[in-house]
């Protein structure tokens, strides 16, 4: 991996985090673009540099974060069967899981499909509260089932952000918060990833393959900034129909590069 390698990742990585489209599955099929050899290195850089992703929603939310002690225990309630199956299921994901490109072919496409059918059949109630209300009030219960959606999301092109926005909306929460809330459960999903993933492997990493993640962390935080905010922008008048229409034609694509 070269320097323009981990540039070019880390800004894939901050752009599709948060989006319902798989940022695991727009790494991977970047890295054969790219001829990047699948390594070790690869799959932990790939899950480390999320920590930049990360930085740009703390940073976007400090003041909900610092003032919020209820919105707290609604992310740490969500976060923990992710956590638990992350940390049961760690090896699984990252040797058999992670890289398996006929695994994305699938969870794409048919995420791609749930998505279009979920917003043509589901009709959004109006909204009486500020997000951070919302959320604020959103049942443990609640918090608890989306987490466990959200732990779906260890398969690779599921999409953490899909898997979120579809649980939340089916138990009543509106689309705005419940995007919202996907950004927010990423903090310590993705930190418990990355920091679990670096303990596993960072030993082993030379100094050149830390300036790689350094590079990439960077990249990461500079667009998942921008992605965030024209994200939140785009799904006040839009719904996410054309990102489902967007993951089945990467599905596709990926199938292309199966068969080649």
């Amino acid at each position: 991996m070269t320097y323009i390698h981990a540039l070019i990742l880390g800004i894939i990585e901050g752009i599709t985090e948060f989006l319902p489209v798989s940022s695991t599955a727009h790494l991977d099929l970047s890295a054969r673009l790219l001829s990047i050899p699948t390594s070790e290195f690869l799959k932990t850089f790939e899950i480390a540099i999320q920590l930049g992703a990360i930085l740009a929603v703390v940073i976007i939310y400090a003041s909900w974060l610092k003032r919020s002690r209820e919105l707290w225990k609604r992310i740490i309630i969500a976060f923990l069967p992710t956590g638990i199956i992350g940390f049961v299921l760690y090896k699984l994901i990252k040797s058999i899981l992670l890289g398996n490109i006929e695994i994305m072919v699938w969870t794409l496409g048919i995420g791609g499909i749930v998505l279009i059918l979920f917003e043509l059949l589901y009709k959004e109630k109006p909204k009486t509260v500020s997000s951070e209300q919302e959320l604020e009030t959103l049942s443990y219960k609640k918090a608890f089932i989306i987490g466990l959606v959200q732990a779906i999301a260890v398969i690779p092109g599921v999409s953490r952000s899909a898997a979120t926005v579809i649980a939340g909306r089916s138990l009543g929460v509106s689309r705005q918060a419940i995007v919202e809330f996907s950004f927010l459960l990423a903090i310590p999903t993705m930190a418990a990833a990355t920091g679990y993933s670096l303990l596993k492997e960072a030993s082993s990493f030379s100094s050149h393959e830390f300036s790689l993640l350094g590079i990439g962390f960077v990249a990461a935080f500079i667009s998942a900034l921008i992605a965030v905010k024209t994200f939140l922008k785009y799904i006040r008048n839009h719904t996410m129909i054309g990102f489902g229409i967007y993951r089945i034609f990467l599905a596709l694509a990926l199938l292309g590069i199966l068969y080649s």
